[in-house]
């Protein structure tokens, strides 16, 4: 398929695609029905291959094709269908899955015989891609007027579900129980289909079995989780009422802590399960879609697939549903208990630093005033020194013949050393001050 597009009268203008283009329109495409003759017998497999899984299954589908000259599988295939000795062989690979259907040649015999078991010896020359999902086995029978297909001896009267096409050319069955061969069986019986048709319903009704048991994945994770989420929700009301009683920073620290580890351990657990149950979610309504597309409608006493799977399905998905919105509103509550209580952190902190700023404004008035203090004894201090030494020197200048009575000299001195002293000092603090 081209994702160029042609202009003009020649074919060497073109216009410059999208560099999805090509992958948009074959999207479409990628999955196309097969006709199917009537009758036919159909084994279904899906097999989950998440991970590395899935180039491993590529890789062995390819070398599988190559050793039998069959046509090989394209590298960015997610679809593909080889022919081999009469048997038709159909490889799907999905985001978490791939799936392996064979279309086997059956006669208009009793419905699903052979068993099979026997049937399904093809399956073997593939390596397994990964852990069995989906074992399924269709019978596509024709509709014998003289002596109908008899559905309430195939299958479970308690869990049996059969249910009409649209317009009536197809009625099919099933009670979606593994038989002893760990086939899930389905009948289909061709009222008046059309190849294409028949291949188009029994894909449909293919794809409704296999997304049901995807879609069930999520509950054994509902219930594994669901003992921790309880768990978290009783030990956050315990929390909730010590915060309650809590006014001390090492409680409330240690509140927090715990607060703080139940919300890690609650989003590791809804990590693991946050995807499985989205998909849950998408393969129930892949389900319904396939349902509605084919259009059923009631055909005896039994009830209809759609019907049977609300009493079934449906509440499954409403435990995921329910588990999944616990687990957010938890998330939730614990993130306001823990604001909460680091508020309660954040305003004892600050308390606690106000009262430390306020005893260093103390301690610091306490300096200021002790160094006025030691700064008045300084000067005192200094001065006297200063004074002593004038003393010594008039007394000096007096021995030497100078006229000059030092006591009184040196008592005129002291106002003079203890003004210049308390000057230099003064200049001294408020360069100091002044940053200088």
């Amino acid at each position: 398929m081209s994702a160029e597009v042609s202009i003009g009268n020649g074919s060497e203008a073109r216009l410059r695609p999208h560099p999805l283009r090509a992958a948009v329109l074959g999207e479409l495409h990628a999955r196309p029905f097969t006709p199917l003759e009537t009758p036919r017998r159909v084994l279904h497999f899906a097999f989950d291959t998440s991970g590395e899984a899935a180039s491993a299954d590529r890789e062995a589908l390819a070398e599988f094709c190559a050793g039998r000259g069959l046509e090989p599988l394209l590298p960015a295939a997610k679809h593909h269908r080889v022919s081999l000795s009469g048997t038709a062989l159909r490889w799907e690979q999905h985001t978490e899955f791939t799936t392996y259907t064979w279309e086997l040649p059956a006669d208009a015999g009793p419905p699903f015989h052979p068993a099979a078991t026997g049937l399904a010896a093809p399956m073997a020359q593939v390596p397994q891609p990964g852990p069995l999902l989906v074992a399924l086995d269709l019978h596509l029978l024709p509709d014998n007027r003289d002596k109908p297909v008899a559905v309430d001896t195939l299958f479970d009267h308690a869990s049996l579900a059969v249910a009409e096409n649209a317009d009536g050319t197809a009625l099919f069955a099933t009670d979606f129980q593994a038989d002893p061969s760990g086939f899930v069986r389905i009948v289909v019986v061709d009222r008046g289909l059309e190849p294409e048709r028949a291949g188009a319903i029994v894909q449909r009704i293919i794809e409704t079995e296999t997304y049901r048991t995807l879609a069930l994945l999520g509950l054994p994770e509902a219930h594994r989780i669901q003992a921790s989420i309880g768990r978290i929700e009783t030990r956050l009301a315990e929390l909730t009422q010590e915060i309650c009683t809590a006014h001390q920073l090492p409680d409330n620290q240690r509140l927090l802590g715990e607060l703080t580890a139940l919300a890690a351990e609650l989003e590791a657990g809804a990590g693991t399960s946050h995807y499985r149950f989205g998909a849950s979610r998408a393969y129930n309504e892949i389900v319904r879609l396939r349902l509605e597309t084919i259009g059923e409608r009631k055909a005896g006493i039994y009830p209809t697939w759609s019907s049977f799977l609300a009493r079934r399905l449906a509440p499954a998905m409403r435990t995921c549903i329910t588990t999944e919105e616990r687990q957010a509103t938890l998330s939730a509550r614990l993130s306001r208990a823990a604001n909460l209580l680091r508020t309660r952190v954040d305003v004892e902190l600050e308390r606690q630093n106000r009262d430390l700023l306020k005893s260093m404004n103390e301690r610091t008035r306490l300096q200021l005033r002790l160094q006025t203090t030691v700064e008045g004894l300084s000067v005192a201090a200094v001065s006297y020194y200063v004074v002593g030494l004038f003393h010594y020197a008039i007394e000096g200048a007096h021995a030497k013949g100078l006229h000059i009575d030092t006591t009184f000299a040196t008592a005129l001195f002291v106002p003079v050393a203890i003004a210049m002293i308390w000057l230099v000092v003064r200049g001294i603090r408020k360069r100091h001050a002044g940053g200088e």
